[in-house]
């Protein structure tokens, strides 16, 4: 059986005979086999478009595997929708984790994929999404179209696509509500795209979503389980205060639950999100409950102990307020969040950066597989499967975290980050984030605030006073631009050439912000003891040297080495 990165290669392969000739092609018959054997790690990194009923599905589909002269693999359901096929009424293609191809790649086109998938082109067209990436829009379609088989326009209209139908199926939100949710300019845009990708109007995608639904409600009251799935049917709105786990209908796999208020516009959106397995979620909020900025964010303990982070955040529409806690079991883990949004056209960007954030695409089997290779990993990965690198839901945030937590404990920098919240942070309306004692009043200041003001609020030296002030005025004139669209290489020398800023800053941030594979940051005294602790080499040359064998997972090795240290 094939590697789950393995399949990931190429944008279309071409339908053929299982001949010699096709038995050659690595590509194809990786992928051949993938689909034969139906399985579901596969589910997200490829498309099978099958030419005979002109349909894509995903790797899992249980209907009878097609005849290789009848397949076409793609790795974008846009390219799918560009040949004429329309999504499987059964398996759902849409329906699955993203694809951990553009985290792993760290070229144009995996770029432009975290940009589209942002909402870049919705709200600055392509030509926005082209100067962002540095490129003519015509050559950025170009190269779209020959590396993923579609160009910018297609790939954003299949991604508003997923989120639109995603929404008529878990939500009672109006069928206009979901279009401008899902970013479509028009409902005429919006039903005409659903009637060519879905072969179904909108309210006939809702309508059998129902049906489904209410099957499945029915073997849930035989197993006991109704009462769950009834207290979101009832209607019940959430408030501001709850932001926290939510009960859950069957939303399937994409899971997006929105329970919104008289004015949808500013409701509380609810979803579940899919990640691949194994999951370790509760390494990601250690990390963030360990980080936390007093007034920005806070961590908890629900009842039956589970993990539970809220903070505030900006958006490109406003402020709002989100609640993460784990979900799902073992075999199928998600995050499930509450989130107080200023506008429902929110919801694109806020998933796309939650899924960043909780590194929910990660190929997790692959990683693992790769580590165990080296002892020294092998009882580390046996006791945390599924580890994961935590992104970033605001990379400027991330930088100035970066910056004030370099060479003081983890516990000091957040007293700093607390008083800088406090003094240079815009205050967010009252109680959109009461909690009791862990209300939530501020917003992590913009780099303008704290280039205009962070002299004389920050303390320590003086010299990493100035290069904090100093790349804050870098961001807010976009002279610096960190982003997760940045080419990794290119935003660590940019970062390096800021007097103050050092490799371990610039990997720390490159490796977060970007969702890089593969940084070891030798430079970092906690991730050189958990080598020793390892029997590793642990000096940076001799770690650098010797991790070089961990590639293309090094960002990996890096968090089993802290948890080791």
């Amino acid at each position: 059986m094939p590697t789950p990165t393995a399949a990931g290669s190429a944008a279309a392969v071409a339908p053929r005979t299982l001949s010699d000739e096709s038995v050659a092609d690595p590509v194809f018959s990786e992928r051949y086999r993938a689909m034969q054997a139906r399985d579901a790690r596969f589910d997200g990194q490829f498309i099978t478009g099958v030419h005979s009923t002109g349909i894509y599905c995903r790797p899992s589909c249980p209907a009878v595997a097609p005849k290789p002269s009848n397949v076409t693999f793609y790795l974008t359901a846009a390219a799918a929708h560009e040949a004429g096929l329309r999504a499987c009424k059964r398996c759902l293609p849409d329906a699955v984790p993203g694809s951990p191809e553009w985290n792993l790649r760290d070229d144009l086109a995996a770029r432009a994929m975290r940009l589209i998938a942002d909402g870049v082109v919705e709200r600055d067209g392509v030509p926005g999404l082209a100067a962002r990436l540095g490129y003519t829009p015509r050559h950025l379609t170009r190269v779209l179209t020959a590396e993923l088989g579609a160009g910018p326009l297609a790939l954003a209209r299949a991604h508003r696509a997923q989120t639109a139908r995603a929404l008529l199926t878990s939500t009672s939100l109006p069928v206009a509500d979901v279009a401008f949710a899902s970013g479509f300019g028009s409902i005429r845009q919006f039903n005409d795209t659903i009637r060519e990708v879905y072969e179904r109007s909108p309210l006939e995608v809702r309508a059998a979503a129902r049906v489904h639904e209410r099957a499945t409600d029915s073997g849930d009251r035989r197993g006991g389980q109704a009462a769950a799935a009834a207290s979101v049917r009832s209607g019940r709105h959430a408030t501001s205060a709850s932001l926290g786990p939510a009960d859950f209908s069957r939303p399937g796999a994409s899971g997006v639950v929105v329970e919104a208020g008289t004015d949808p516009g500013a409701g509380v959106v609810r979803l579940r999100l899919p990640a691949r397995p194994p999951f370790d979620a509760a390494g990601v909020f250690g990390w963030l409950a360990a980080r936390t900025v007093t007034g920005v964010e806070s961590s908890t303990a629900s009842a039956d102990g589970s993990p539970r982070f809220r903070r505030t955040l900006r958006l490109p529409g406003g402020p709002a307020v989100v609640a993460f806690a784990p979900g799902g079991d073992s075999a199928s883990p998600s995050i499930e969040i509450e989130a107080r949004l200023t506008g429902l056209s929110d919801l694109p960007p806020l998933v796309a950066r939650v899924r960043r954030l909780f590194d929910l695409d990660a190929d997790a089997l692959a990683i693992d597989a790769a580590l165990t290779a080296e002892p020294a990993f092998a009882a580390s990965v046996a006791q945390v499967p599924g580890i994961r690198v935590p992104g970033c839901l605001d990379p400027h945030e991330l930088v100035f975290r970066a910056l004030i937590g370099q060479q003081i404990s983890v516990a000091a920098a957040r007293t700093a980050l607390g008083r800088l919240a406090a003094d240079l942070g815009d205050r967010i309306p009252n109680g959109e984030g009461d909690e009791g004692d862990d209300a939530l009043n501020v917003l992590f200041p913009t780099a303008s605030a704290i280039a205009d003001h962070g002299a004389d609020v920050l303390r320590g030296p003086a010299a990493r006073i100035r290069t904090i002030v100093d790349v804050a005025a870098r961001l807010a004139s976009g002279e610096l631009v960190v982003s997760s669209d940045r080419e990794r290489h290119d935003l660590e020398a940019r970062l390096l050439e800021i007097p103050g800023i050092g490799p371990w800053t610039a990997g720390y941030v490159a490796m977060r912000v970007t969702g890089a594979p593969d940084v070891l940051l030798t430079g970092d005294l906690a991730l050189r003891n958990g080598a020793a602790n390892l029997g590793l080499p642990h000096t940076p040359r001799e770690l650098a040297a010797y991790g070089a064998r961990w590639a293309p997972w090094r960002s990996y090795a890096s968090m089993h080495l802290w948890r080791s240290a």
